[in-house]
């Protein structure tokens, strides 16, 4: 039967957004285009483009026009200076933030979600690479086949309650299937680059971001190593994250890496390869995509940043549900406060996740 359900299909000017709503329209959805506007929250750059870019709304519509589905811009510029902001107060936290993460669960899942409600769409789709799979009534979240390029580690903080009004049409498709389908559906952006850079950054220099928005973090201090031994200066803490390597500025003998920051001190800790391996930690702000969300320690594969494959290991939950201790079966390296940790089942299906808080 040919649906006529109303989607709203987030379309940034992408590759993977455009095909998500050709294929949409293809299996007859109601679609309308949307292109988030984000606003130009970091006008200082100039070598390179800033989120929501002229050409990038003029790909959307005009894939929008091609594949004869209707087309709107939304204002989203207030909602991204939030964001903005706490990526910026994480790193005078002494923290590294993922706000890719929140602006799936705040806005392309949130607001977004809430603006499509108001107009009686059933649906907000995406480009994402991620399942969303129904199995008797129940909604999980799970990887995409193409492994390289699995993006459900970023959509672990939507709100379980929502999983049912997402369509994510790519999760069953590789890069290089997504890519043959935009030449064959004849898309002006089949050939189109990726973006590699957080979007509201025009030039991907996060430090003169956070300068410029938080000059008091701008303080130099010690660069030490594990035993406290002063190894060199900075001149902020912000410049830095676990397990960095390159532009420390310190000649040692040996690979160093960052092990640690202290935000009271004011000091960037350095340490060997073995140092920066760690196999407990404490994750707060738990959002569970089951339910009931579990309360007996449970065996997952803990994904800890986004391009890590994860590794086996035993998560306990706090009384509350809030907070979670996670312990691997073996050393990790660079586990880094701030960002997410996401717990997988073997299915490879998303059991919740939650923030890196501190590494014990």
């Amino acid at each position: 039967m040919v649906s006529k359900e109303k989607v709203f299909v987030a379309m940034s000017g992408g590759v993977d957004s455009s095909v998500t709503a050709g294929l949409l329209k293809q299996a007859g959805y109601d679609c309308t285009g949307v292109f988030m506007c984000f606003g130009q929250p970091d006008r200082k750059s100039q070598s390179h483009k800033a989120c929501c870019s002229p050409d990038d709304a003029r790909d959307a519509k005009d894939v929008a026009q091609q594949l004869g589905i209707k087309f709107a811009i939304l204002n989203f510029q207030q909602d991204m200076a939030e964001i903005v902001d706490y990526f910026v107060n994480e790193y005078t936290q002494a923290r590294t933030p993922n706000p890719c993460i929140l602006c799936n669960s705040v806005l392309k899942f949130g607001k977004l979600l809430d603006y499509a409600s108001a107009l009686d769409a059933d649906y907000v789709a995406t480009g994402h690479y991620a399942q969303v799979l129904n199995t008797n009534e129940k909604w999980r979240l799970a990887r995409g086949i193409d492994k390289s390029k699995d993006q459900s580690y970023a959509l672990f903080n939507i709100a379980r309650q929502n999983l049912q009004r997402i369509i994510l049409p790519l999760g069953g498709y590789t890069k290089q299937q997504v890519r043959a389908l935009a030449a064959k559906m004849n898309l002006p952006v089949h050939d189109k680059a990726e973006s590699q850079e957080i979007c509201f950054i025009g030039d991907n220099n996060y430090a003169r971001l956070v300068a410029e928005r938080a000059p008091e973090v701008c303080k130099s201090g010690y660069v030490v190593d594990s035993q406290g031994r002063k190894l060199g200066e900075h001149t902020g803490i912000y410049q830095y994250t676990i397990g960095q390597r390159r532009g420390l500025g310190i000649a040692a003998g040996e690979p160093m890496y960052v092990i640690g920051l202290d935000k009271e001190t004011n000091t960037v800790v350095l340490g060997t390869q073995p140092e920066l391996m760690k196999k407990q930690f404490v994750a707060v702000k738990i959002n569970w995509l089951t339910e009931p969300a579990p309360i007996e320690p449970f065996r997952a594969v803990i994904q800890i940043r986004y391009n890590h494959r994860g590794a086996t290991g035993t998560v306990t939950s706090a009384p509350a549900g809030d907070k979670v201790t996670v312990d691997f079966d073996e050393p990790v390296s660079a586990i880094t406060p701030g960002q997410a940790a996401v717990f997988y089942d073997i299915d490879q299906t998303v059991i919740g996740g939650g923030w890196i808080d501190r590494v014990t």
